[in-house]
């Protein structure tokens, strides 16, 4: 039987291991449709997968990578046949269900985007789960009313996945960005892919613990959230929103209800694994086309190998990535 390459994550006395294997059908899950992976990216789960204690994998060994873009070479599902171009970011890949570090996969139909018109499988990979999730985030703000006309949109940890895309697709709607990094040495990629003012995280502080800050910004796209979340919601606008869709600054926060019911400032959740499907198309639709960010794939991507993932993986974890990383199957 053929045999193809993976990345393959195992587990020996509380310690992980990772190394390129070679593969078969018979290794795979079950599914419905076999996709030949040309590219998937570099997440923050990945790097959790990655490690012994990420909470991401629970059996091993376990082949990682939440997101995948290929052609389809064999297909149980009447939705889809040999040489479809598609997408799968979210659900239970590279989380339960063998992910997208593998040369070939095997997965529900259920879980299959359509490549949109306007974007190549390597787009479509330098956009992934981080980049799909900041459109998400910023397509559920304009649904609570934001609009360009509002005032400036804060972008927290922004010189990673989620921001990057974040500040690159809000620039590209007409809104002004404030981004916010503690990378003092990236100030001009930030600035290149749409920035117009930069901050650090030490200005999201409130020494005095007040309950209201000034108002600066019309909403906020915040994978960090943690200790800055509270100081974020004291200084939205009158009816802005937060939009918090991660935890690299912590998963808890403390704040008081005040930015709520005297402000009527939202706090929207943001969830792009088991998002609906209907959700789902339309964003990459709008990822397509007015909201695809400029400069792509010269700019905010980078391109790795299967083999240099174990080190990329590390970097993602110590937060030494700038942008969005795709992984080159083909």
């Amino acid at each position: 039987m053929e045999s193809f390459k993976a990345l393959v994550v195992d587990k020996l006395n509380n310690e992980t291991k990772l190394s390129i294997q070679d593969l078969t059908l018979n290794d795979l899950p079950d599914g419905d449709v076999v996709i030949n992976v040309h590219y998937s990216s570099v997440n923050y789960k990945d790097g959790l997968a990655t490690v012994p204690n990420g909470g991401v994998v629970r059996n091993y060994p376990f082949v990682p990578g939440i997101d995948l873009a290929g052609i389809v070479r064999d297909s149980q599902d009447p939705r889809y046949k040999r040489g479809d171009e598609v997408i799968i970011t979210g659900y239970d890949l590279g989380v339960n269900h063998f992910g997208g570090y593998s040369e070939v996969a095997r997965v529900p139909g259920d879980w299959i985007v359509p490549l949109p018109n306007g974007l190549t499988l390597k787009e479509a990979m330098a956009i992934g789960t981080a980049g799909f999730t900041a459109a998400l985030s910023i397509h559920r703000l304009e649904e609570n009313g934001l609009t360009s006309e509002k005032g400036p949109v804060l972008v927290t940890g922004a010189t990673g996945g989620v921001g990057s895309s974040a500040v690159s697709m809000l620039s590209k709607l007409g809104y002004k960005v404030t981004a916010s990094s503690r990378k003092a040495n990236e100030q001009d990629y930030l600035r290149q892919i749409g920035a117009s003012e930069i901050i650090t995280p030490e200005e999201l502080t409130n020494p005095k613990n007040r309950p209201l800050l000034k108002q600066r910004w019309a909403a906020c796209v915040d994978p960090v959230a943690g200790s800055y979340l509270p100081v974020i919601l004291a200084s939205i606008q009158y009816g802005g929103s937060v939009a918090v869709s991660g935890l690299t600054g912590g998963n808890n926060f403390t704040s008081t209800v005040f930015p709520f019911i005297l402000r009527g400032v939202n706090l929207l959740g943001i969830d792009s694994v088991f998002c609906p499907m209907e959700t789902r198309l339309a964003i990459w639709e709008r990822l397509a086309g007015e909201m695809k960010p400029k400069q792509l794939l010269e700019s905010i991507a980078n391109e790795v190998t299967l083999e240099q993932l174990p080190e990329v993986c590390k970097k993602i974890l110590n937060g030494e990535l700038k942008g969005r990383t795709i992984v080159t199957l083909k």
